[in-house]
């Protein structure tokens, strides 16, 4: 039996010697590969937080993906045409800087999953599912039937955004520093759980009753955790459009939500490098198995079906032999 932690650790590890790897043999396609993980894997880390910690089981998260792809669409492209974005007497100036484009999209992400929480939390269950679902797909719509930014054809940006000191042109650069937020992710996610509000919001998962008897209200913890966990998916948009040069409705769509659930059910759901762990296994399947047949989701479905089924702990819970991280 593996530590989890040391498993963890590997985990991350294995990603920088890909990259290494990769680099020495100039291999860009697969650190392009390895930065997706990456990206995918911070949007994880904030589905998790939701999903593990609260047991929030959202269908709309990639509303927050999407607000942060949009936010780094729209600012590069009226940096890229010298037009200020007009919104009433409000003038805003497009703008070519990652951190800035960051901040816009996790303040726009955090205040759309405060809206979306305040209806779809006073739900449960499956209307929860439901209601987080008809946010998502209103997003969809609203972005195909936008023509300013491209509507359904989505929006191209010709030169990926600049971080000081760095070439973000350069594949490896741009990895490092999505891996580092990664990490930052992580850390944040670790320091969570072990604090007082993560163990009230544990709590709440388990007996919102007795929470609530003993003061505490569990409306407020689940929605400072979705908005925590909106946050982090939109900075992860932000990026994944920044990868791409190119944002697009399928960033909204319920499709991708329920990608981002696959990667943390695969890798366990709760645990800390579970959505790595999914990611990773997930790009992997599209990458080599899509190689060999169009119909390569019939692997990943076969896969998905034996983890719930015989690994409830996910990939890692086979690794450390545990078969819940609230064990």
């Amino acid at each position: 039996m593996i530590a989890e932690r040391y498993f963890n650790a590997a985990l991350l590890g294995g990603l920088l010697l890909v990259v290494f790897w990769a680099y020495s043999a100039d291999e860009p396609f697969t650190i392009t590969l390895a930065t997706k993980v990456a990206i995918l894997a911070l949007a994880g880390v904030g589905l998790n937080i939701a999903l593990g910690q609260g047991g929030l089981v959202s269908l709309g998260h990639a509303v927050f993906f999407g607000i942060g792809g949009y936010a780094m669409g729209i600012l590069a492209s009226h940096a890229q045409s010298y037009q200020p974005l007009t919104l009433g007497p409000l003038v805003i100036e497009g703008t070519k800087s990652m951190p800035v484009i960051w901040l816009t999209a996790i303040i726009a992400s955090g205040i759309a999953a405060l809206l979306i929480g305040l209806v779809s939390l006073r739900t449960g269950g499956v209307y929860f599912i439901m209601i987080t679902l008809a946010f998502g797909q209103m997003f969809y719509y609203f972005s195909i039937f936008w023509p300013a930014y491209g509507g359904e054809d989505g929006l191209s940006i010709y030169v990926r955004n600049a971080f000081p000191g760095l070439n973000t042109l350069v594949p490896i650069q741009f990895f490092s520093i999505c891996f580092v937020l990664l990490l930052l992710a992580l850390a944040f996610h670790a320091a969570l759980v072990r604090a007082p509000f993560g163990l009230a919001l544990n709590a709440a998962r388990q007996s919102p009753e007795r929470v609530q008897a003993a003061g505490l209200n569990p409306f407020r913890l689940r929605l400072t955790a979705f908005i925590l966990s909106g946050m982090i998916t939109g900075l992860a948009g932000a990026l994944f459009a920044d990868l791409n040069r190119f944002v697009s409705p399928t960033m909204f769509s319920w499709q991708l939500s329920g990608e981002i659930m696959v990667f943390i059910i695969l890798g366990g759901t709760a645990r800390l490098c579970g959505p790595l762990a999914g990611a990773a296994m997930f790009i992997a399947l599209e990458h080599w198995l899509g190689g060999l047949s169009e119909y390569w989701h019939i692997y990943l479905g076969l896969l998905l079906l034996s983890v719930v089924l015989f690994a409830p702990g996910g990939l890692i819970g086979i690794a450390t032999r545990q078969r819940s991280a609230h064990d």
